[in-house]
């Protein structure tokens, strides 16, 4: 691309927007500010522009995102086939496990939520289609980091904020790159509690017909009901013929 052809102000508002977060939904000029390192003027500039537009509503301190927001990701969700392909896919897999099914993509260092099936809540957050996890510790994202060249799969890892949120939590990137080689050479990624204490997932790749990864599917348990060393004997085996149905649709 040449450089004439990025537009600055796009990319610096998109940035403000991106600061918004589960955890951040009212924010001031100066606190967008500080989390996008954009200067005090132009995160005002965006900000007020958001609100102009529908997109942020502004009570004279703070700025909250509206629902026309979603309208930017529904574009994707309504765009792209793979999450309405997906789909009854997963709600079958999710009333055969007895457990719910996911579905996600990478998206930098994170996974992004396209598709879901829930039969319970086993985790203390929400979890819907647009929802983000860190890569690096979640079952999907596993699957999805060791479908990269190992070049790549090291290039997320040194941008992620390797955080331990469990004491099982890895976070050496060497021990997380073994992991990879294994989730490569076996098919599928097992999580216990590292994401979050209490849950234990596992999940697969989605390829298409060439054998490419597109996407990954899991089913997340609750510990204290699936421990982790029964959930590949019980859910692998689903999972594995979920993925199977879907690689003759998934045409490049």
């Amino acid at each position: 691309m040449r450089e004439t052809d990025f537009v600055s102000g796009f990319a610096r508002g998109l940035k403000v927007i991106e600061a918004f977060g589960e955890t951040r939904q009212r924010l001031s000029i100066a606190e967008a500010s500080k989390l996008t390192a954009l200067d005090r003027a132009t995160v005002r500039r965006s900000l007020l522009t958001l609100a102009e537009l529908g997109y942020a509503d502004y009570d004279g301190k703070f700025f909250t995102l509206t629902p026309k927001i979603l309208r930017l990701g529904h574009a994707y969700l309504a765009a792209t086939p793979l999450p309405a392909l997906l789909q009854p896919h997963l709600d079958h897999l999710s009333e055969k496990a007895g457990q719910s099914a996911s579905a996600s993509v990478l998206d930098g260092t994170e996974i992004v939520y396209i598709a879901r099936a829930s039969q319970r809540r086993v985790m203390s957050i929400n979890l819907t289609p647009g929802s983000r996890l860190p890569a690096y510790c979640a079952s999907m994202g596993r699957v999805l980091l060791a479908a990269l060249p190992e070049s790549e799969a090291r290039a997320v890892l040194a941008r992620s904020e390797l955080k331990q949120n469990t004491a099982n939590t890895k976070t050496d990137p060497e021990e997380l790159i073994a992991e990879f080689r294994r989730v490569r050479a076996e098919g599928y990624a097992l999580i216990d509690q590292e994401l979050e204490i209490g849950l234990c997932s596992i999940a697969v790749p989605v390829e298409n017909d060439r054998g490419e990864t597109v996407a990954a599917i899991n089913i997340g348990a609750p510990a204290a009901l699936v421990p982790a060393s029964e959930m590949k004997e019980r859910y692998l085996k689903l999972l594995t013929e979920t993925q199977a149905a879907l690689r003759p649709l998934l045409r490049r």
